[in-house]
């Protein structure tokens, strides 16, 4: 069964601002993504949460007030960035961190991002499910051997994807 969704943070739960240099958390303006915190209350009872972002200019604590400004943070059970585990998404040493931090196995996690290479390739390179956030409605890259699981176009699709992800994990009645 899937026990953990693992979010990225940049333009999955937070809006990316590319006018704003530094740390999120010092931005003038922070913004959540359409419809994450809906995605999160649904997701919340019956799954733990996890935001693991490539952040190199910001550590747990100033991701957590970041997403404090937003009233997020008291969603997520763990908050684990790329300044702290010294590798980035897509090496699967990233994900295998992620996974010991969370006393998780690859097969009980979801990782849900909009990035078809750090965030999808990255976690099916560990053997995660991925779920590829799309809101672009992209094509996926040609030279990729490896898809996501799922593709949604909007956040509030996300609790339905993983309950039937939920249901061909290997271990689901």
């Amino acid at each position: 069964m899937i026990e953990l969704i693992v979010f990225d943070w940049g333009d999955t739960v937070m809006r990316d601002m590319p006018q704003y240099g530094g740390p999120m958390v010092e931005w003038p303006h922070v913004e959540a993504m359409p419809e994450i915190e809906t995605a999160l209350q649904t997701l919340k009872p019956a799954y733990r949460l996890a935001l693991a972002t490539n952040a190199a200019e910001s550590g747990a604590e100033k991701v957590r007030a970041a997403l404090a400004r937003a009233g997020l943070d008291d969603y997520f059970d763990v908050v684990l960035t790329a300044r702290e585990l010294g590798v980035s998404k897509p090496d699967p040493a990233f994900f295998d961190a992620l996974l010991a931090a969370c006393g998780c196995v690859p097969h009980q996690a979801v990782m849900v991002g909009d990035n078809y290479r750090t965030d999808i390739v990255g976690a099916k390179l560990a053997s995660l499910w991925a779920v590829w956030y799309n809101a672009a409605h992209a094509d996926p890259p040609g030279d990729s051997a490896l898809g996501p699981d799922a593709e949604i176009g909007a956040l509030s699709e996300l609790a339905a994807v993983i309950r039937t992800l939920d249901l061909h994990a290997p271990g689901s009645a």
